[in-house]
């Protein structure tokens, strides 16, 4: 019997978790600099926390992965999406009590959801994403841009452009769906299927169609800017305004609705133009949401905002234009041992340069000095430290600087000082 990892999985390993653990150290360091903190949420959580009332959206209706417990009625869903955790926390914790306000958060970790995979697409993939709360002010929304666009800037990524919209207040956007209600109504039977439920639920979902997408009625569509009132478009006008200050290019698109019903007022896609990347352009995407909050029983007149990036779709972005992002570094030494009855004090000698902080390794599989050899160049080790019995005997090991290859007997009390001198040369 073979065993094989499930459809829609991948293992990250090798070379490749060095790329993985440079994307994260960015992500965090940014974070830090917006003075954002780390919150880790359950990778599982109480079906209601995402299957909220009438949602249409598809990860909702067709792509969670939902349990029940043995002899329990408790139904429980691997979180598709990190938000509603984190506003779950925020509000089980009281966090809106903070008197500094939005409280910000970042979060990364694997989510799952039940859909056809292909290049940058999986079903259990890893999210970064990001939560400011408790706030409300076209301030907070460009903040929350601009921290990732500096994210995408810094690692790397050049061929990006941000596309933005607004969906409006709560008045604004129930005057849009009549709209777009009336609209679509003699259209009804071209529609899919998908898009005949969300008609009844959410018909702005309709915009975000992939499969009614180029239907000609598609392109006549009413626009979301001729239904907004003042309030929301001063609210729109100012996110502009105060993203051509910080010179952050961007593109409005009425077309951009998100797929997930909870958006309101400020709703941004940051997409990649390479041809590399196919379908699967959207690299980072997020908005604001006035509901979300109020609906895990939190106070009612706060709101937050908040953007999520798939980072095995960043990392194949980051390939495209650069190359990989990171590779395995090599060693500082590695330790060959000549002699089996030098292993023990080889051994010694491995231990202690870690504990002084050297990255290092030895052979464990007592072969030949050629096959060691061998390693020290597939690990691409600085230096190689040599020792048998003659090593052993007068306490001291051979050290064999691999760029110039010069090589001498230093003593063992000498050893860290002689490598910390070396390195830093």
């Amino acid at each position: 019997m073979s065993y094989q990892i499930p459809r829609g999985c991948q293992d990250i390993f090798g070379d490749r978790s060095y790329q993985w653990q440079a994307l994260e150290n960015i992500l965090r360091h940014i974070c830090e600099l917006y003075n954002y903190d780390e919150i880790r949420t359950p990778i599982f959580e109480h079906t209601n926390v995402f299957k909220r009332e009438n949602d249409s959206s598809d990860m909702v209706n067709k792509e969670m992965y939902t349990f029940t417990l043995p002899n329990s009625k408790t139904s429980l869903t691997i979180r598709p999406e990190g938000t509603a955790g984190v506003v779950r926390s925020f509000v089980e914790n009281k966090m809106y009590a903070n008197p500094d306000l939005p409280v910000k958060m970042y979060y990364m970790g694997p989510m799952a959801r039940h859909e056809r995979p292909q290049k940058g697409r999986l079903r259990i993939f890893n999210q970064f994403g990001v939560e400011a709360l408790g706030e409300k002010s076209p301030y907070v929304d460009v903040e929350t841009i601009a921290l990732a666009y500096t994210i995408l800037s810094t690692v790397g990524l050049k061929d990006i452009k941000v596309c933005i919209n607004t969906l409006g207040d709560d008045a604004s956007r129930a005057a849009y769906r009549q709209a777009l209600k009336e609209y679509f109504k003699p259209h009804y039977d071209e529609l899919c299927s998908d898009c005949k439920r969300r008609y009844e639920q959410n018909p702005l979902r309709i915009l975000d169609c992939k499969i009614d997408h180029d239907q000609p009625f598609m392109q006549q569509a009413p626009s979301m800017k001729d239904y907004l009132n003042e309030e929301s478009k001063t609210y729109f006008q100012t996110v502009l305004d105060l993203l051509d200050t910080l010179e952050i290019p961007y593109e409005i698109d009425d077309k951009l609705v998100r797929g997930l019903d909870y958006y309101t007022h400020t709703v941004f896609e940051i997409v990649s133009m390479n041809k590399e990347m196919g379908a699967q352009s959207t690299v980072l995407a997020g908005g604001r949401y006035d509901g979300l909050i109020s609906y895990f029983g939190g106070p009612k007149e706060m709101s937050g905002i908040g953007w999520a990036l798939g980072v095995e779709r960043l990392l194949i972005a980051l390939e495209a234009e650069n190359g990989p992002l990171a590779e395995k570094p090599g060693l500082d030494a590695y330790v060959m041992c000549l002699d089996e009855s030098a292993r023990t004090y080889a051994f010694e000698i491995l231990t202690e340069l870690r504990a002084y902080g050297y990255r290092c390794e030895m052979d464990m599989q007592g072969r030949s000095f050629k096959s060691q050899f061998k390693a020290v160049d597939r690990m691409k080790a600085k230096t190689a430290i040599l020792i048998g019995e003659t090593e052993k005997a007068a306490n001291q090991v051979a050290v064999k600087n691999l760029e110039t290859r010069k090589q001498e007997s230093i003593d063992r009390e000498d050893l860290i000082n002689y490598l910390d001198s070396l390195m830093e040369d």
